[in-house]
């Protein structure tokens, strides 16, 4: 998985749109016997995806590094996989609880390129970002 995590990396790190549907292309080709699902969900949600062309290169990057709403939810998810089964509500929370607490002590790293990117937001949402 961890190629095709590298392939996806090459889509939605391009630059333009067109090396964007160029990448998608040759992952398509690549994975799609494997993996049909994947390409098929990218070419269904294509119009939503090249939104991220509407902001430049430095908010781009902080876009598709920072998904950490994705990522605490795959933490909780495992968090609860793990256990298959609470005697009660509560024993199911306290699980919660601790994947989130666990999940947030890694929050504290700084991101990389975030001073470009702070910088690119005060410029491209003025009066929004101080």
């Amino acid at each position: 998985m961890k190629s095709v995590a590298s392939d996806l990396k090459l889509i939605y790190r391009a630059i333009s749109i067109d090396q964007e549907e160029e990448e998608l292309l040759i992952f398509s080709e690549k994975w799609d016997k494997k993996y049909p699902a994947i390409s098929r969900s990218w070419h269904k949600n294509w119009s939503n995806i090249i939104t991220i062309f509407d902001y430049p290169d430095e908010i781009r990057k902080i876009i598709y590094t920072t998904n950490a709403i994705e990522s605490l939810n795959s933490v909780i998810r495992k968090s609860i996989n793990n256990r298959k089964f609470f005697p009660n509500d509560q024993s199911a929370l306290k699980v919660v609880y601790l994947a989130i607490q666990k999940a947030s002590q890694k929050w504290t790293m700084a991101l990389h390129d975030w001073r470009a990117a702070i910088n690119r937001f005060a410029i491209e949402f003025e009066g929004r970002v101080s």
